[in-house]
């Protein structure tokens, strides 16, 4: 189709230009204004003896809105960002609410949960976390109708007709870290293997899980200091609190 009206290629590049400015709104304020220490005293309870934080939430609208991972950490009485947020993916249906999480919808979590855990594909990796190296014959259970549900264990070990290998023949676990979410206590159907670990290109979605690029990933578990009892905290909205 030629275009040749003068009048409709002059809208079309206000409109163009307009969405241009729209996306630098969104985006950029929100990462220099987030003020993490702010939303961190509101959370208190929940955050307890926590002087790590890892922040993932959701910023912009629409199909504007992209998904980012903040360092947090406590310096004296201040909450300090560390560096610039990482660019990060979540589950493709996006974050479930609060309580809402179920096995295979495809959300992420929304919550405050523990780091307890790393684990990847290498005998060891430079890490203060403890580490547990993945090996062919492990797998985590999803598998509702088990009692081993929502637990790391060999498949030799399990009766359960559905699990996930975590030695995977792709990286995208070389480098994860188990988040605690539904482990204790484990409630069956509620989700199961959420971990942050390595994407599989910029900007695809995981079933549920959190991801960020490899080089990114080996920075957060250098980063991490189980003595700073690190925490996770998912989405924008939990308790209606941020």
């Amino acid at each position: 189709m030629k275009i040749n009206n003068p009048s409709f290629i002059r809208i079309l590049l206000q409109l163009l230009i307009f969405l241009f400015f729209l996306q630098a709104c969104f985006f950029t304020p929100l990462s220099v204004q987030f003020n993490a220490g702010h939303h961190i005293i509101k959370q208190k309870n929940q955050i307890g003896e926590a002087s790590q934080i890892i922040w993932v939430k959701d910023e912009g609208i629409a199909f504007f809105k992209k998904t980012k991972l903040y360092l947090i950490e406590k310096t004296g009485n201040d909450w300090i960002i560390e560096g610039q947020p990482y660019d990060a993916v979540i589950g493709r249906n996006g974050f479930a609410l609060t309580g809402q999480k179920r096995e295979g919808d495809g959300k992420t979590p929304s919550g405050i949960y523990p780091l307890k855990m790393t684990f990847g594909y290498h005998d060891t990796v430079m890490t203060k976390m403890p580490y547990r190296q993945a090996l062919s014959d492990d797998v985590w259970i999803d598998d509702v109708h088990t009692e081993d549900y929502n637990r790391w264990t060999k498949k030799t070990y399990t009766l359960a007709n559905s699990y996930e290998m975590m030695k995977r023949e792709d990286n995208l676990y070389q480098y994860g870290i188990i988040i605690e979410y539904n482990t204790d206590p484990v409630v069956k159907g509620n989700g199961s293997a959420i971990f942050l670990h390595i994407w599989p290109s910029k900007g695809i979605p995981t079933a549920g899980c959190v991801a960020v690029s490899e080089e990114n990933m080996i920075k957060i578990l250098q980063w991490l200091d189980p003595a700073k009892s690190p925490i996770i905290i998912l989405g924008t909205n939990i308790n209606g609190g941020f």
